[in-house]
């Protein structure tokens, strides 16, 4: 079938349009690259099966001519960095909520069968208890968050008054090969250059989920039921702390980890309940969600002598 994946040339959306070319979709990718990078996609250009067009999704003409003829619709497009959007509210909301509406109404007008929409566990906030089902109230603590709250809300209002079939996954936080801006890929690139990691805080324990397995959800979106926000993450808290250590121990490092004054715009405390996830994408989450953090560093090879590094507070000078 055909399908239309936006934001398909960043991090989450690249490895998608992998997996759809893979089994045999035809597949068109609309992106404006201001995150995203085409080289990402270049080994893809062989295939017959693959269009790409650069183009942002706040321009409808746009989006409607890249949607022409496409069965479903992988919604990635988004500006998908929580500080990113601090530094750039404006850019941040036209993207991730009426760049939003623009694919719902082109989805709407063209009969599309199915919208999914990469939402996020940023639209939770600071949840009430551990771990957050999806009918938990949203409570978003940054702009990020508000941003997709609002888009799910436009997907629920196109859903309800336009008949349009929309998922919504709400991820937590992936990390694997080709991302970037990120606390683990910058994190690795600090530590591999003996430079020191900031840590601002030090109390979060979050959920990190490899990418393959979000890759393996929105696939399974397709055809799934519709019972409503999926969560797709792994069921398991990590503390900062100790994503920091395991990093260095990874890269033989011996950096210092600053521990730096929090941030008002982190959530300190998530995990995800899975159990939908499992039930209606059939997908079972990783026992340990770092354990493909080796791969980023050398392939498929361990490391099981980690040292423990050394944590002292020091003035901010730069933001993992």
């Amino acid at each position: 079938m055909k399908v239309l994946v936006t934001g398909g040339a960043g991090f989450l959306g690249s490895h998608l349009v992998e997996a759809l070319l893979e089994r045999g979709d035809e597949v068109a990718v609309v992106d404006n690259l201001s995150r995203g990078h085409s080289r990402d996609l270049l080994g893809l250009f062989t295939a017959a099966r693959i269009t790409f067009r650069e183009e942002d999704v706040r321009d409808y003409p746009g989006v409607l001519k890249a949607a022409a003829g496409a069965e479903i619709v992988y919604h990635l497009a988004a500006q998908s960095n929580v500080m990113g959007a601090v530094q750039d509210p404006d850019y941040s909301f036209t993207t991730n909520v009426f760049g939003t509406f623009n694919v719902l109404k082109a989805a709407s007008a063209l009969g599309i069968r199915r919208v999914i929409f990469a939402s996020s566990r940023e639209v939770y906030g600071e949840p009430d208890g551990l771990p957050v089902p999806e009918d938990a109230p949203l409570k978003p603590r940054n702009l990020y968050g508000a941003g997709k709250a609002a888009a799910e809300a436009c997907c629920r209002a196109w859903q309800n008054e336009k008949n349009l079939d929309c998922i919504v996954l709400r991820l937590a936080n992936l990390y694997g090969p080709r991302d970037r801006d990120r606390v683990i890929p910058l994190w690795l690139d600090l530590a591999r250059r003996g430079e020191d990691l900031d840590l601002y805080g030090g109390q979060q324990v979050l959920d990190f989920l490899w990418v393959g397995y979000a890759v393996d959800a929105l696939t399974a979106a397709a055809n799934c039921p519709n019972t409503g926000p999926v969560n797709v993450a792994s069921g398991c808290g990590v503390a900062i702390l100790e994503l920091a250590r395991r990093i260095l121990a990874l890269t033989d490092g011996r950096s210092f980890i600053h521990r730096l004054p929090a941030r008002n715009v982190d959530v300190v405390r998530f995990v995800a309940d899975v159990t939908k996830m499992r039930l209606v994408l059939g997908i079972e989450p990783p026992t340990d969600p770092l354990q493909r953090l080796s791969s980023l560093v050398f392939g498929q090879n361990l490391r099981d002598q980690p040292h423990d590094p050394q944590v002292k507070s020091a003035p901010s000078r730069r933001a993992p």
